[in-house]
């Protein structure tokens, strides 16, 4: 019985196809970050913002805003990995992008209250910079970087445990912290543009997208707290 034609991954298609799944999938990170700065815009815009994000932050909110941000996120792969439908996978993709931009609201708006509207600048244009090298050396050295996968898992796991426990005891994570997370972010960076080739099959660009966008904005969102951080500090 002869194999589907996207039953493996992207690596195993021949060029055309392999060309097209790239082009999808960096056309709709694109439309994702797009999609991400539209409705952040009006976010900050709105009149309510300042009430909006003092409820978010205040007390033990904050941990309540995460754990439903993890579960609309895990709820949203789920949806961009459907094989069921192409409109259940970009239901996935948008919902994710609705979720980033709540959650980012709060740091973003503390960055152009406190810091400026250029600080937020100069850490997108850093961010896309950095974004940009880890992809050219990803695609490049054509490495496979699946062995980040257990780096990151346990790092995932310490990184949340000491943000939790940060919130509960009241100590401020610093920008050494920061740092660290720019760090990790740009590893997941290699690894899902690794995972792009080795990993998704021609068919899933929409799931590939949302990985990629995931690593993207947790790199903005530790880059933009270094600058905040070192801005302050002038």
């Amino acid at each position: 019985m002869q194999a589907h034609p996207y039953s493996r991954p992207v690596t195993s298609a021949g060029v055309t196809v392999r060309a097209e799944f790239i082009r999808r999938t960096y056309g709709h990170l694109a439309g994702a970050l797009l999609a991400f700065l539209l409705v952040e815009a009006l976010l900050l815009q709105w009149s309510g913002a300042a009430g909006f994000v003092r409820a978010m932050m205040g007390g033990y909110t904050w941990l309540i805003v995460l754990a439903a941000f993890m579960g609309v996120s895990w709820l949203a792969e789920k949806w961009a990995q459907s094989d069921t439908s192409p409109q259940m996978q970009y239901m996935g993709l948008g919902l994710y992008v609705l979720a980033e931009a709540v959650i980012f609201l709060p740091l973003l708006y503390i960055a152009a209250s406190m810091s400026g509207p250029s600080v937020i600048s100069t850490a997108g244009i850093i961010t896309i910079l950095m974004f940009t090298g880890l992809t050219y050396v990803a695609f490049t050295t054509q490495k496979d970087f699946s062995f980040l996968s257990g780096v990151l898992s346990i790092g995932g796991f310490v990184a949340l445990g000491v943000i939790i426990a940060s919130m509960v005891f009241g100590f401020t994570l610093g920008v050494l912290f920061a740092g660290l997370m720019v760090a990790y972010a740009s590893a997941a960076i290699l690894y899902n543009t690794s995972n792009i080739m080795h990993q998704y099959r021609p068919d899933q660009h929409v799931a590939a997208s949302l990985a990629l966008f995931a690593s993207v904005a947790l790199l903005f969102w530790y880059v933009l707290q270094v600058v905040m951080s070192l801005t302050d500090n002038d």
